[in-house]
C-alpha cells in the first residue's frame, strides 16, 4: 500500500519506520522539507485544503498526526492550534471522503481538560464520528496516551519524559508540577506507532468507537520522576505550580481493553522503557 503520513515529527517517525518494515510505500507531508531520506515528502501545510485533497488522492490510506501540540503552551495564543488542529483535521476527513479512503486520526488522553490542545483534538474526534456517520467515511479515532521514547525532544512544548531525564543526567532538580500525584499513563513510542499503523491495516471495522492507546497503568507523576532517579543514580525532585491548561490530581488514564480488536496488548513496562530512553539521552544529549 501507499501511506501517507501528515506530521512527521516523534511519534510520526516511529509510524514512517514500522510502515516501511511492513513493505509499504510511505509519503510524509509536512510543511519541512525533506524529513526523510527514505520516503517521499509531500511539501504543503495541512491547514491548506488543496494540498491535502492532492496529497490523499495519491494514497491508499492516512494517518493523520500534523497538529499544533502542547497545553500550558497553548493557552494565551488558542488560534494556532484551532486552525491546525481542527481545520487541518477537517482537510483530511473532506479528501478522505471526497476520494474513499480510510485513515487514522491521532487525539489526546486527556481530551477533557480545558486547553486549546485538548479542545481542538476533542473537536476533531466528533467531527470524525459526524463524518463516519452521515458520509460512510472510515476514519479511525486513536487516543494517544502519553507516548515517550528516544529522539523525542524537551521543548518548545515541555513533555514529561525528556524534562525529567536531562535534569537526571546532569545532577540537576527534576521540577515537578503541583505535589505530583497526577496520573499519567506512559506508553513507548513503538507500542503507540503499532496500534496506530494497525489502526489504518487491519479490518476491525470499527469506526464508531475509540482506541485508547494507553496501557492502563496507573503511574504518578512523581512515581515517574522517581524511577528517572532511581535508573539515572542521581537528580532530585523539587515541586512547582501547576502550569496553565492542567488541573491537580489529574488522572489520564487509558482502557487498553479497547485495542481487542486490533489484537494488540504486549507493552514496553514503563521500567524497560525508561531503561532505552535513558540510554539514548546519554548517548545523544
Amino acid at each position: 500500500m501507499k501511506i501517507l503520513v501528515t506530521g512527521v515529527g516523534f511519534i510520526g517517525n516511529y509510524v514512517v519506520e514500522n510502515l516501511l518494515a511492513r513493505g509499504h510505500q510511505v509519503t510524509a507531508f509536512d510543511r519541512h522539507a525533506q524529513l526523510r531520506n527514505d520516503v517521499e515528502t509531500f511539501l504543503g501545510d495541512i491547514r491548506d485544503a488543496t494540498a491535502v485533497s492532492e496529497a490523499v488522492s495519491h494514497h491508499d490510506g492516512v494517518i493523520h498526526l500534523a497538529g499544533i501540540l502542547g497545553t500550558a503552551e497553548t493557552v494565551d495564543n488558542p488560534l494556532p492550534s484551532i486552525e491546525t488542529n481542527i481545520i487541518g483535521s477537517l482537510n483530511v476527513l473532506q479528501a478522505c471522503r471526497k476520494y474513499s479512503k480510510k485513515a487514522v486520526n491521532i487525539t489526546v488522553g486527556n481530551h477533557w481538560m480545558l486547553n486549546s490542545y485538548a479542545i481542538s483534538k476533542s473537536t476533531v474526534e466528533k467531527l470524525t464520528f459526524m463524518f463516519n456517520k452521515e458520509h460512510k467515511t472510515q476514519t479511525v479515532t486513536v487516543r494517544g496516551l502519553n507516548a515517550y521514547g528516544p529522539r523525542q525532544k524537551p521543548k518548545p512544548v515541555r513533555k514529561i519524559i525528556p524534562n525529567f531525564i536531562i535534569p537526571a543526567l546532569k545532577d540537576e532538580d527534576l521540577l515537578v508540577n503541583g505535589d505530583g500525584s497526577q496520573i499519567m499513563d506512559m506508553i513507548y513510542v513503538t507500542d503507540i506507532a503499532e496500534i496506530l499503523v494497525r489502526a489504518l491495516l487491519n479490518d476491525h471495522n470499527t469506526y464508531d468507537k475509540i482506541f485508547e492507546a494507553g496501557t492502563g497503568r496507573a503511574t504518578t507523576v512523581k512515581e515517574i520522576a522517581e524511577e528517572v532517579i532511581k535508573q539515572v543514580g542521581k537528580g532530585r525532585i523539587r515541586f512547582v505550580r501547576m502550569r496553565q491548561g492542567e488541573e491537580e490530581h489529574a488522572v489520564v488514564l487509558g482502557d487498553p481493553t479497547t485495542l481487542t480488536s486490533l489484537g494488540f496488548d504486549k507493552f514496553v513496562s514503563l521500567e524497560d522503557g525508561l531503561r532505552d530512553t535513558i540510554a539514548w539521552y546519554k548517548e545523544n544529549m
